[in-house]
Parts: C-alpha cells; sequence; structure tokens
C-alpha cells in the first residue's frame, strides 16, 4: 500500500466480535472501457476546452442482475453491459424524445432518471439497440425510496411536492460554517434485503459517525460505526448485495483541504471487513452518480476521463477489528497560479453574502418563455466536434413557445441577468453548448465563471483561471459559507451555498451537462470535488458576515424574454 496516500479510518460494530486478518489490497481492474462516440463500444465524451469541465456520463448504476448501466446523455441514450465479459455485447437503450436526464437509478429491473422530477422508462424491443418509453403515469409512478435515492446524490427538490424530504430541499443552506452533527434518514432500494432506511449520527468529535439500517417495517438490520482520522464528510448506504453485507459510501476531509472517498463493507452482523478507496485525482472528470454496487458485492467506479470512459471493478483492502488502516494522506489540489494581466476589480457597493445568494438564485430559478429568436433556426449543427453536436443547450430542445426555468449556459457569455433578458428581448438566441469552435458573441448567456463573477458584481469576466487573483483560500474547506466558490482552475467553478443535513454541499453553477445546459442548484459530495482539483475561494470584496440569518428566499419570477408573436 502506497505510503504517499494515508489517511486513517478505523470502523467496529457497537460492541461487535472480531474481523478476520488483514489482507493484501487488490488493485483495481478495468471491466469495460469505452471511447469518444456513438458507436456500440462507445460513449459521449466531449473534451473540455478552457474553462469548462469535460462532460460524459452523468449517472452508474447496477441492475438487480448484475448488469451496469451508464446514463449517456450526451447521446440520448442509457448504455447497458455485463462487467463479466469485458468483449461482451453492449446495449443501447434510447431515452424518450423531449427526455433530457442528469441522473439515473436503476432498481426493481426499472429504469429511472431524474428530468427535474423521477421519470419511470419502460424498456422495449429486442436485440442490442432497443428504445426506453414513458408510460402514461411515468410521473407519478415512482415510489418513496426511489425518490429517496434521487435525493441522496443530489436531485433537486420537487416543486410543490407533498414530502420534500424525499428529495432533497435545494436552496435551504444550513446558517453558518460547517455541516450539521445530525446527518438524517435515507431509503435505499437494497439488493439484498429490499427496501431500507438508514439513519445517520455523526458525534461530536465529528471525526465518527453511527448509521442504523432498518427494514421498512422497522426491523432493525444493523449498526455500524466508521471513525476517520480527521472529519467526517458523507456517510451513507449504497447498498446491501445478496450475502446481507453493508456498503457505506464515506469521506475523510481534513483542515487543510485533502480528500479521500472510499466504501466501506460490513458483515451481516455489522462487523467491518474492509474499504474500498476510489480513485478518484484531478483528472477523472466530475459525475454525479459515480459508484455502485453489484448484488454479489462488487464495487464499481466510473472514472471520465479526457476521450475515455473506465468502469473499474474497486479494489478491496481487507482489515481486522480495530485496526487503523492507512490509505495515504489525503490530496492537497494544486492551485494553478493567477493570472498577473487580471487585477481585482471590486463591486459598486459592498456586497453581502445575502445579495450573492440572491443573485445566484435569480439565474437559476428565472423562468421565462422560449421565443422562436431565442430558439433559433432547424437544423442547429453549426458546432464542429464529436456527433455534429448543436449549439442549443438541451433543456430548450423542443421547447419553442414555452415556459423553461433557468438562464441558459453559454460558453464565452457574460453578462448581468437584466443585460441577458435585455439581450433575448432584443432577438439574440439563447444558450451555447458547443466548446469545440470560437466562444460566440451572437448568442445570450453565461458560462460557470461568467456566472460566479456576475453572482459577485463584477462588470469583468474571471476566468476560472484568474478567480485565484481576486480571492483568497478558504483552507479548511469545513469553513466555506455562502456566497464563496469551489474553483478548478482552467475547468469549472461553482458558488457554495451551504452543507446539506447530510454533509454534502449544496452549489449553484452553470454547466452543460450536470445541469443540462443552464444555471442550476446541485448538490455534490465534498471529497468527490476536492479530490479532482476544485478549491474553496473566497472573494475578497465580498463583506464576510459570520451567518445568513435566514436561507435567502426564492425571488420573484421574472421573464426575461415573451413571445412576440
Amino acid at each position: 500500500m502506497s505510503s504517499s496516500r494515508r489517511v486513517l479510518f478505523a470502523a467496529a460494530l457497537i460492541g461487535a466480535c472480531a474481523v478476520g486478518a488483514p489482507a493484501p489490497a487488490q488493485d483495481g481492474k478495468v471491466a469495460r472501457s469505452f471511447g469518444a462516440g456513438d458507436g456500440v463500444s462507445a460513449v459521449g465524451v466531449l473534451d473540455a476546452p478552457p474553462d469548462t469541465e469535460i462532460e460524459g456520463p452523468q449517472a452508474i448504476a447496477s441492475g438487480d442482475n448484475g448488469e451496469i448501466y451508464l446514463l449517456d446523455q450526451v447521446n440520448s441514450r442509457v448504455v447497458a453491459f455485463e462487467p463479466g465479459k469485458p468483449e461482451g455485447l453492449t446495449r443501447s437503450l434510447s431515452l424518450p424524445e423531449g427526455v433530457q436526464p442528469t441522473d439515473m437509478v436503476v432498481t426493481g429491473g426499472r429504469i429511472y432518471v431524474w428530468d427535474g422530477k423521477p421519470i419511470r422508462l419502460n424498456e422495449s424491443g429486442e436485440g442490442a439497440t432497443r428504445s426506453l418509453s414513458l408510460g402514461p403515469r411515468a410521473s407519478d409512478d415512482v415510489d418513496d425510496v426511489t425518490r429517496s435515492m434521487f435525493g441522496q446524490m443530489g436531485s433537486e427538490v420537487i416543486e410543490g411536492e407533498a414530502e420534500p424530504g424525499l428529495t432533497r430541499a435545494i436552496g435551504r443552506p444550513r446558517a453558518g460554517a460547517g455541516p450539521a452533527r445530525v446527518s438524517g434518514k435515507q431509503m435505499v432500494a437494497s439488493k439484498g434485503k429490499g427496501p431500507v432506511s438508514a439513519s445517520v449520527i455523526v458525534d461530536k468529535t465529528e471525526k465518527a459517525a453511527t448509521m442504523t439500517v432498518a427494514t421498512r417495517d422497522g426491523a432493525r438490520l444493523g449498526a455500524l460505526t466508521l471513525r476517520v482520522r480527521d472529519r467526517i464528510g458523507t456517510a451513507e448506504l449504497l447498498d446491501i448485495d445478496k450475502q446481507g453485507r453493508f456498503f457505506v459510501l464515506a469521506e475523510n476531509i481534513s483542515a487543510a483541504g485533502g480528500a479521500n472517498s472510499f466504501v466501506a463493507r460490513f458483515t451481516p452482523a455489522g462487523a467491518l471487513e474492509g474499504v474500498f478507496e476510489l480513485p478518484l485525482n484531478p483528472e477523472v472528470a466530475l459525475s454525479r452518480r459515480f459508484v455502485t454496487v453489484n448484488p454479489e458485492g462488487d464495487v464499481f467506479f466510473m472514472r471520465t476521463r479526457k476521450g475515455v470512459v473506465d468502469v473499474i471493478g474497486v479494489g478491496f483492502t481487507a482489515m481486522a477489528k480495530g485496526q487503523v488502516v492507512d490509505l495515504g494522506p489525503p490530496p492537497v489540489a494544486a492551485v494553478a497560479p493567477a493570472d498577473p494581466r487580471k487585477t481585482p476589480v471590486s463591486a459598486v457597493r459592498p456586497l453581502t453574502r445575502e445579495q450573492v445568494i440572491r443573485t445566484a438564485l435569480a439565474f437559476a430559478d428565472v423562468r421565462w418563455r422560449v421565443t422562436p429568436t431565442a430558439y433559433g433556426g432547424d437544423p442547429d449543427l453549426s458546432c464542429n466536434g464529436f456527433n455534429a453536436r448543436v449549439r442549443r443547450p438541451s433543456f430548450m430542445i423542443g421547447k419553442t413557445n414555452q415556459e423553461v426555468k433557468g438562464i441558459p449556459y453559454c460558453w464565452g457569455c457574460m453578462g448581468s441577468l437584466n443585460q441577458i433578458a435585455g439581450r433575448i428581448n432584443a432577438g439574440t438566441k439563447a444558450g451555447n453548448v458547443c466548446t469545440r469552435n470560437d466562444p460566440t458573441r451572437d448568442v445570450a448567456g453565461v458560462d460557470c465563471s461568467a456566472f460566479v463573477s456576475a453572482t459577485w458584481g463584477l462588470s469583468t469576466h474571471f476566468t476560472t483561471l484568474a478567480i485565484p487573483s481576486i480571492t483568497v483560500p478558504v483552507t479548511n474547506p469545513w469553513d466555506m459559507k455562502p456566497g464563496d466558490a469551489l474553483n478548478k482552475p482552467g475547468s469549472h467553478v461553482m458558488l457554495f451555498t451551504g452543507f446539506t443535513p447530510d454533509r454534502k454541499i449544496e452549489v449553484i453553477e452553470a454547466s452543460p451537462g450536470a445541469c443540462a445546459g443552464k444555471v442550476c442548484r446541485n448538490v455534490y459530495t465534498l471529497a468527490s470535488l476536492l479530490a479532482r482539483g476544485y478549491t474553496a475561494r473566497r472573494y475578497r470584496a465580498l463583506v464576510d458576515e459570520v451567518a445568513m440569518a435566514t436561507p435567502a428566499p426564492r425571488p420573484a419570477r421574472q421573464r426575461p424574454a415573451r413571445d412576440q408573436n
């Protein structure tokens, strides 16, 4: 085991018996590798120019039969394969027209996707190429457990939902610095025990968490305790396999910004058996749901890099009772040097955190009508590169003369909310997700860094490479406050709004993939961002309030464009 990677992790059942002797770690093996493309052995991967993330599949899931599914939203499909057959057939399942998902759950032999709400899809056809269709009650026929599983990985709360706890209540950041100690409750459709609930409590040291797992009728299945060297990030139940073993996704995050993500495996009696360390690093692109467990207890990690997506069977490190496992010190991401040509530009007036969040929410929540001029003409295949990708953001496709939510993503574009609304009203096209050509000036919207610049009241577009020149590092990521940013120089930036009850982070971002081509609210695990090279930054001109007294309310409805016909 490498001495350059040290994380102390200890776990035990409350009053548990001894576990077996430690065994050497096994190297993770690639179960299937996909190149970039739209063929049977490829998935959609769009390489990133400056100030964009690589865009690839947003979710991985295992079916009840062990088949692995990838949400290949770039190609508007789901791909499926059997991991035990590296050269085996890959199935392609086309998404229904008009469905533009950003997340996926597979359970009970059904595929569910998230497109502003959970949707059940029906598979039809035979052979390697099949179709997914919407049933008559596709949006309604989703049970509470599936809704909770979407919320677990950050899918937005459904507007008007009777029980908002089933999907995450985005837009309600916790006041003050740091996450809550009580992490809350989740539901999982496990492969070995059916629907179960998991409640997590983090102790006052924030180094240890206790998870209680029970059946839906309340019968207790196990009590699991895990402890990390520095501070626990998320701790959530991923699955229970057919042998009754528990799999818990957990994080260790240091005050210096280093982070590790791993999956801990417990016996049916609740004793720790060992851990699977997830191979996250700055070369791995951002994705919403990057790990899954199959019915046999194998852990698979989706690794998206430049031009390739690998599905990796993660290596397992066995442990003995009470053993401190050394996985190496959490790597601290290097920060690119600031652009010397850029100098700080202050906001017109002193800027408070509440003003920053209000502005960000206005970009994410604004509702507007897609006029024919904003939509643009068809065919819209002006983007050179992979699969003749269209300029138009996916959330707008087929929405002419309909109301949509969120300011569109536009690579290289910038402006305040009023400026963008004025341009769209004047007949400018809306949105440009093509990042293969030079930025265009005849389209309105914002890219990731232009959005963050606008929330900070800046009239200049500071790129992700330039943001370090107008910010200071937040050395301890647990000290982030609403209005700070998570920045990966040369790649992507997102605005931090608060910690969730289950110790993840809520952000608002402009993204062609994670947001379907607009500004939206999302949730990520903190360690998965830090390990990928993101660093916490604080804008120098921001009034550093101790905390927002109350969560920022949603802005009033605005309409940046109206149908002129």
